[in-house]
């Protein structure tokens, strides 16, 4: 930190100096893993929401084991891809933990889509088959990108079959994931041809408190992952029903969410994300399992992410320094 000033980072900057999925992986892991020895201060997220299915957000918390300390003012609105602004935009703003000064003000959306990636693959570590070779992806935005991302660097995938209402962004995704990964990405013409085939399937549109799921029992093959990172909204009461185990990266905050409105047909999960990362759950057992994240998006993640992403831009020299 820097007495008497404070960096701010740009969207720009903060994709110039971000650190690459492996190591957001890895530093989410370790952030779980001191949330599972009770050493991480997390409230429920409050919010405000100012229209139907839209969210603004603060997400406040302290990973003494990572020395970070801070706040996400996040907000999530449907509509705005029409209007060609984007669906997730919010600040960070990092303090000095001993101090409390903020030393750091920073865009949240690339560090937000890179750890809800990260949140999918390091669940999968525990609860997917360690061959799986083909992939699920139903809506082809940023976190169908940046959860495929993940997944490719911990799965030997081959194959992915990819499903969007909007036939332009499912092609646009297909041509810009093969040629990313190198990987055959075939796009489908319903949200059926790209479960039943698939080893990990991540559903990834807006959330919804009021649903209209799509996804339906015996889709979803036995021994099959799946990441719900749209919460429950791409699938059936009856589909969920039909999961060996379901995991959530945070017990408080899942029944925060149903208690006001959002789960009401969603079984309550088995355990924690801490859980498997501590060893306090065992994750898969059989072959067969059929496994999902409901990961919700922790604070957590982004206080792993945040002060790797600051000591980076200090080393390059990037942001600007504002006074307080």
């Amino acid at each position: 930190m820097s007495d008497g000033e404070l960096l701010y980072l740009s969207r720009a900057d903060v994709e110039r100096v971000g650190p690459d999925m492996p190591t957001i992986i890895d530093l989410l892991e370790t952030a779980f893993r001191e949330k599972g020895h009770g050493r991480v201060e997390m409230p429920p997220k409050p919010g405000i929401h100012t229209r139907p299915d839209a969210f603004i957000h603060a997400m406040p918390a302290y990973v003494p084991g990572l020395g970070a300390a801070g706040l996400k003012w996040v907000s999530g609105y449907p509509a705005n891809p029409a209007r060609g602004l984007p669906y997730i935009s919010g600040l960070i703003v990092l303090n000095d933990e001993d101090t409390g000064l903020p030393y750091a003000v920073m865009d949240c959306t690339w560090i937000t889509a890179q750890r809800t990636g990260a949140a999918t693959a390091l669940s999968a570590r525990y609860l997917a088959r360690r061959d799986s070779r083909t992939a699920g992806i139903i809506a082809c935005g940023v976190q169908g990108r940046t959860n495929l991302r993940a997944l490719a660097t911990r799965f030997p995938l081959e194959r992915v079959f990819v499903y969007d209402v909007v036939p332009e962004v499912q092609r646009r995704f297909v041509e810009e994931m093969s040629a990313t990964l190198g990987i055959d990405v075939v796009g489908v013409t319903s949200p059926k041809d790209a479960v039943v085939d698939s080893d990990l399937v991540v559903t990834s549109g807006p959330i919804r408190k009021h649903p209209e799921p799509a996804i339906e029992s015996g889709w979803l093959r036995p021994g099959a992952f799946a990441s719900a990172v749209d919460f429950d909204s791409y699938w059936t009461p009856a589909a969920l029903g039909q999961f060996d185990a379901i995991v959530t990266d945070d017990r408080a905050q899942f029944d925060y969410y149903r208690s006001i409105g959002y789960f009401q047909h969603t079984p309550v999960p088995h355990a924690s994300l801490e859980d498997l990362v501590v060893g306090r759950h065992p994750g898969r057992t059989r072959e067969d399992e059929r496994t999902m994240a409901m990961n919700l998006g922790l604070a957590l993640e982004d206080m792993a992410v945040a002060p790797e992403v600051y000591r980076r831009a200090r080393e390059a020299r990037a942001g600007i320094h504002l006074p307080r």
